[in-house]
């Protein structure tokens, strides 16, 4: 007779508001600048807790995020203006990961969130309705089923949209009147939806994206527009990494070591140097591949490493268990990219004689 354990309640994913709720409940009682009406927390602490930092208490906060701090200075000061803000930049530069910390950090609800796709509706983005509702007792307010717009309207909080581009481009204008006017007409009412202060949009977009459609003028002049970067320097790159791997090992509760500094910098260094098309030296050019090579890939790679490792290894992290995250990471197209990939390992990776190990593995996945 066989017994099974009663499945674990722990989420997968927590919430940063929830995963951070120490960090930002130290930073309230910290803080006594202004603060924007319906902020949780003024400006000067909105940087702190995206930063990181020791507070005068002594207490610390971790940086989420690592790079230029007057980038996030804009960011921050965007939203306590009537402008909303664009984070833009390639895949894997953390836009996603600053809009949930600053909706997270300024309204504490870093939920109300629209996913855009090439199959998003106004509806989605506007309000839809409760048809059961609708056909018994026509329009009315309890046949209304708000947005998560409409919700951050109402309530003085920050709205997410995500891929903004990628949503069609008569979906995205929908957004002028609210973004401009501050309101969401509800013509079936006769009534409409007034922002209450506090509201703002933060939409993220990225320029490598297949099947973009690009913002009209109008909607653009609404944004005050963020670029991202990828990391500038390898030490950076490697910090975040290094950051995001041991937090996501321990969420997934992986049972393998951390991964030693030296395979976090190598699988780093291979990433910038195929992004770049150079070697690091600037001695080597190189083809880069079609795929993006991304921070959040270089993330992946090691986090799948790790599940091998600890689950079908000794529990330490080495090249055979990377290898096959590195190849499915460079090769997204089976002909183009496995030539640029193969290149690269005889050219860089098999001339450097601190690196056999990986090389022997990868060419054994090949």
């Amino acid at each position: 007779m066989s017994s099974t354990s009663p499945a674990s309640t722990a989420v997968m994913r927590q919430h940063a508001e929830q995963q951070f709720a120490e960090e930002l409940a130290e930073l309230a009682k910290q803080d006594n600048r202004a603060r924007p009406a319906n902020w949780l927390l003024s400006p000067w602490a909105v940087l702190r807790y995206l930063m990181g930092g020791r507070l005068d208490n002594g207490f610390e906060v971790s940086a989420k995020y690592i790079g230029n701090e007057r980038l996030m200075e804009v960011a921050v000061a965007t939203l306590a203006t009537d402008r909303a803000l664009l984070l833009y930049g390639v895949p894997g530069t953390a836009k996603s990961w600053v809009s949930e910390h600053l909706a997270a950090a300024i309204s504490g609800n870093s939920t109300l969130l629209i996913q855009g796709t090439a199959g998003t509706s106004e509806e989605q983005l506007r309000y839809g309705w409760n048809y059961a509702q609708l056909l018994a007792h026509g329009p009315s307010e309890a046949a209304l089923v708000p947005s998560p717009l409409m919700q951050a309207m109402r309530n003085g909080r920050i709205a997410r949209v995500e891929e903004l581009t990628r949503i069609p481009a008569d979906v995205q204008d929908s957004l002028i009147t609210v973004l401009s006017e501050k309101t969401l007409p509800i013509p079936e009412l006769g009534s409409e939806v007034q922002a209450v202060a506090g509201f703002s949009v933060i939409a993220t977009a990225n320029n490598r994206d297949k099947g973009v459609n690009e913002l009209s003028a109008a909607l653009k002049r609404r944004f005050n527009t963020v670029v991202l970067p990828v990391p500038a320097s390898e030490d950076d790159e490697v910090a975040i990494v290094t950051k995001r791997v041991g937090e996501m090992s321990r969420t997934l509760q992986l049972p393998a070591e951390p991964p030693a500094l030296k395979e976090v910098r190598r699988i780093v260094q291979i990433f910038r140097e195929l992004r770049n098309g150079r070697t690091e030296d600037g001695k080597t050019q190189l083809k880069s591949p079609s795929s993006t090579l991304s921070t959040a890939e270089a993330i992946s790679v090691i986090n799948s490493g790790l599940a091998l490792a600890g689950h079908f290894g000794d529990g330490v992290l080495r090249p055979r268990d990377v290898a096959a995250g590195l190849v499915g990471a460079v090769v997204k197209d089976p002909v183009q990219d496995a030539v640029v990939w193969a290149e690269y390992l005889e050219t860089v990776v098999k001339e450097r004689s601190e690196w056999k190990d990986l090389y022997r593995a990868c060419r054994e996945t090949l």
